[in-house]
């Protein structure tokens, strides 16, 4: 049988004589009580959902900011890069790969080992170098030699031209007095050793000149690849990099933002392969959308946190602003890349880190400000749902600067006007007040 608590509330007549009820007729007696229970519960939902329709704000007066946020990337302002070999280009080696660098973050000191390049194709050509510094010795020596030879044959030829020269000119001193066709034939004899030893003379200055020039030409493509054989030892040697500061080592990046690692490609026009960054002076690198460009300028003060440690604070302002945008990686809008100067000295910031950069475009100290929930646009007339007693008026309004939760009203409402944050019942119906009615 059912059992009453002794409860005060419970021991009042009317509760009484439900329980009796309960007693005679049950089934009818637990009908009734959850025809109430769904009548309860159906007056309270609706009564909750028209309190929250009716939600009313009022207008806010005081300091209004407007801000631009952006993700930015911390980097030092100023760096010493880390490159390869200067000598790549003029060695003909235009790609290198890395084959080994340390590990990002590394503190160094200077002359440390940093980086090894892959040597396999400059050390073929370093031994292509070699042996052709050999043949072109040996080419040069073959020149020399054959040069004193040819020389020494055309001074032994103009020796003998000389002494038949004498000999034709005893001959022709000697018939003197012969027959007149005798001493013409002699003075033939000798003009003729006389124009042969000039010849001889002459063809012996060509001929030194001649072998001089050979000389020279042999020499100067040794020399030439004996400079090669320079340029392909000091590449031998630049590929193990080391490096030329005391720094924390942060590696480069490739165009496409990814770092430069073990089995990265590097290029002979740009070949570094890591940074030096400066720490003491850090900068964070951010890209605002084409919307808000306009909005950003430098000498602004930016509020910084980094999502490393989310309680540090830090201040910055703005140094540069690009005029051109750029199609960033993953993104479908143009971007314009803003530098922001970090004015805290902070040995804990590290290049790479994420920061929030929340950029201060400008700034109202007594500003009559609303939420944007509260502000609705028809056409191209801006109102509000305004409250007027026991109805509502849907009041034109003035908008002037805006943020990301709230505008600022120049005309239309009051500090003391109570606003709804949603449309109320029927809104469509309603008639636009103008602010040209008073």
């Amino acid at each position: 049988m059912f059992q009453v608590p002794k409860i005060p509330f419970l021991q009042s007549p009317i509760v009484t004589k439900v329980l009796s009820l309960f007693k005679r007729r049950p089934i009818v007696s637990y009908s009734v009580l959850g025809v109430v229970l769904v009548c309860f519960v159906w007056y309270f939902s609706a009564s909750g959902t028209t309190a929250k329709s009716d939600v009313l704000v009022a207008p806010t007066k005081g300091q209004f900011l407007v801000t631009v946020t952006t993700t930015g990337e911390l980097q030092a302002k100023s760096s010493i890069d880390i490159k390869g070999s200067d000598n790549a280009r003029a060695a003909g080696i235009w790609q290198m790969k890395i084959s080994n660098i340390i590990t990002e973050g590394t503190v160094v000191k200077k002359g440390d080992f940093v980086c090894e390049i892959d040597k396999s194709e400059i050390a073929q050509k370093l031994k292509d170098s070699q042996l052709s510094v050999q043949k072109l010795e040996a080419q040069f020596l073959q020149t020399k030699l054959d040069s004193a030879l040819a020389l020494s044959q055309a001074r032994d030829e103009l020796v003998n031209l000389f002494y038949a020269q004498e000999e034709k000119k005893i001959v022709m001193d000697q018939s003197a007095y012969e027959a007149p066709a005798m001493k013409r034939q002699a003075e033939i004899d000798y003009e003729r050793a006389q124009r042969n030893f000039d010849q001889a003379k002459k063809n012996y200055v060509t001929k030194t000149q001649q072998a001089i020039a050979k000389a020279q030409a042999a020499e100067i493509d040794l020399m030439k690849e004996k400079q090669r054989l320079d340029i392909a030892m000091k590449t031998v040697m630049e590929f193990t990099i080391k490096a030329p500061a005391d720094g924390m080592v942060i590696y480069a990046r490739e165009w496409n933002g990814k770092k430069k690692v073990v089995g990265s490609q590097i290029n002979s026009w740009d070949p570094t392969v890591a940074t030096l960054p400066d720490l003491r002076e850090m900068e964070s690198i951010t890209y605002v959308s084409e919307i808000d460009i306009q909005k950003i300028a430098i000498g602004q003060k930016v509020k910084l946190k980094l999502d490393a440690d989310p309680n540090k604070a830090l201040t910055g302002t703005i140094t540069s602003v690009a005029n051109i945008g750029e199609q960033r990686p993953n993104s479908d809008s143009k971007v314009f890349e803003v530098r922001v100067k970090v004015l805290e000295v902070d040995t804990t910031l590290r290049p790479s880190m994420t920061t929030a950069n929340e950029i201060l475009v400008a700034k109202l100290d007594d500003a009559l400000f609303i939420p944007l929930e509260c502000v609705h646009t028809e056409a191209t007339t801006t109102f509000v749902f305004k409250k007027d007693g026991g109805s509502v008026v849907k009041q034109e309004v003035k908008l002037g600067q805006m943020n990301e939760s709230a505008a600022v009203i120049l005309a239309g409402i009051t500090q003391k006007d109570q606003l709804y944050l949603s449309s109320p019942a029927e809104a469509d119906k309603m008639t636009i007040v103008s602010l040209a009615v008073k």
